[in-house]
């Protein structure tokens, strides 16, 4: 012994992914099972389950001086999934494996101490990896339907060591996997029929689903905002197959694919108002992906807008504006995509009840100035559409279900988007963000498609000087006039688009 084996593998920053090469070698000397190559805590542990895999086997590790490089060795390896492709050199240098047959593989996957391959983090991001270099892909039996989307690869999905082992020796055959989709939830989806009254946020709530605008509710306690929300996945349309396999590796790098199959429902998150910044945005020791990437291509939902800490929220506002999200820390400088569409709601004031004379705190108006005036006014102004949704009535909750439900909203928001797919597809404007839909139009972009008639323009501008409109907030707008467009099937911005896109925009707090 002595000759240096391989097996490649990968490592992770952001959804980025890094060819890692696993070297081991065994020689002379006193018994010893070295790991370097800058390995975190659970890389470290690796040779113990390791051992004890080998040990299940009937295997055992020679007498010897044994080396794992993992290069190269300058990169921080972080995770469980190095157990598997150490393994492999092992068995390799032990002349159990050919060391031909696996350099056709990249190998990722954790060892449980009798030898099953657990399932880990990132199999669709290697799997699409190892096609680029013509590589085929060893993983957990349980993800093989993940990695099997990658295209024109061969996938050795196998359950345990042994399986494998068996495999290369041709004892047995591991049949390849076939590609798997997530289970659909689109028919356990709350139903906008639920929502009884609220017409005027209904309509709102269409609006930003067709053109992928940000909306804000406000209201008192109970009028439905949540509610609203949680209605907003059943109108939307689903992911393309090209957002479902971008969506589905930003989750598989956080290990939140089920089941191991791609995601077919956009993502709606909606994390607590206690949240901290690295949670919303992205960090941590291993810069994770926040809740914004894991709301990309999807929703982000918050709920009690103010009570977010101030901090957490201003670092939104780049990623609202670029459609990403930078975590830069003194080891790590990773971006993530963070395409969401904003959706958030807040009462009036602290006690919630600012316009009820009867239920109202004494400190009104001051309490809501106060209360408002902790969403700043750059965020305010970042979100498209503002909607009060008033309190409930008794009289209301006696009607009958509404006429409409989601598959009815739903239709008519995937003609607009449609309409706007086509739009854009052949609009190409060099130095701007592709746009897919009205929400991300912008520059020269939105001037060549959402510039109104003679009797908009001018409603616009004088709206804007009386509303003191900021750039944003006019641009802004004419986006939603756009949607609105879009919605009533009309080829232009007519000045009723922008009287109904004006009447979405409050001043912001404190004006």
């Amino acid at each position: 012994m002595g000759v240096v084996s391989r097996v490649r593998t990968v490592a992770f920053q952001g959804i980025e992914v890094l060819d890692i090469d696993v070297q081991v070698q065994i020689l002379g000397g006193l018994p010893a099972f070295n790991l370097v190559g800058l390995p975190d805590k659970a890389v470290g542990e690796s040779r113990e389950r390791v051992r004890s895999a080998l040990y299940a086997l009937g295997l055992a590790l020679p007498a010897k001086r044994i080396t794992v490089n993992l290069a190269p060795a300058d990169v921080l390896k972080e995770g469980s999934h190095f157990d598997l492709p150490i393994a492999l050199a092992l068995l390799s240098a032990m002349d159990v494996i050919s060391d031909e047959e696996l350099s056709r593989f990249a190998a990722l996957g954790e060892l449980a101490l009798d030898g099953t391959i657990s399932p880990v983090a990132g199999v669709l991001p290697a799997a699409v990896n190892a096609s680029a270099h013509g590589r085929g892909l060893i993983c957990p039996a349980a993800q093989g339907g993940e990695a099997a989307w990658a295209a024109d690869i061969e996938i050795l999905a196998a359950p345990t060591l042994l399986a494998l082992i068996n495999h290369f020796k041709g004892a047995q055959v591991l049949a390849a996997p076939e590609p798997r989709l997530a289970a659909s939830a689109s028919s356990s989806l709350p139903d906008l029929a639920d929502v009884k009254g609220q017409e005027t946020a209904k309509r709102a709530l269409e609006i930003a689903a067709a053109g992928g605008h940000n909306l804000l509710m406000l209201g008192p306690p109970g009028s439905g905002k949540s509610m609203l929300a949680a209605r907003l996945p059943g109108i939307l349309p689903p992911l393309s197959a090209a957002e479902a396999l971008e969506v589905s590796m930003i989750h598989s790098v956080s290990g939140l694919l089920t089941d191991g199959g791609l995601l077919r429902q956009r993502p709606f998150r909606d994390p607590h108002h206690s949240a901290s910044l690295p949670a919303l945005v992205g960090g941590g020791i291993r810069a994770k992906p926040g809740e914004i990437s894991l709301a990309h291509k999807g929703v982000l939902f918050l709920d009690e807008l103010p009570e977010f800490a101030r901090s957490t929220l201003e670092a939104l506002r780049q990623p609202l504006e670029s459609g990403r999200a930078v975590v830069a820390r003194a080891n790590a400088h990773v971006t993530y995509p963070a395409d969401i569409q904003l959706v958030a709601a807040m009462n009036p004031c602290k006690c919630g009840y600012l316009d009820d004379l009867a239920m109202g705190c004494g400190r009104a108006p001051k309490c809501g100035q106060d209360y408002q005036a902790r969403i700043s006014g750059p965020l305010f102004d970042r979100i498209d559409l503002h909607v009060e949704v008033p309190a409930v009535q008794a009289s209301d909750l006696s009607l009958p279900p509404a006429r409409e439900d989601s598959a009815t909203v739903r239709a008519r928001v995937a003609a607009a988007r449609q309409v706007q797919a086509d739009r854009y597809a052949g609009l190409r404007v060099e130095g701007e963000r592709l746009a897919s839909v009205n929400a991300r139009a912008e520059g020269a972009l939105l001037d060549k498609v959402a510039t109104p008639d003679a009797g908009g323009q001018s409603l616009l501008s004088d709206a804007a000087a009386r509303m003191q409109l900021t750039a944003r907030g006019y641009h802004r707008v004419l986006k939603v006039a756009r949607t609105l467009a879009d919605l009533d099937g009309s080829d232009g911005v007519r000045r009723l688009h922008v009287a109904e896109a004006l009447s979405y925009r409050r001043l912001a707090p404190g004006r």
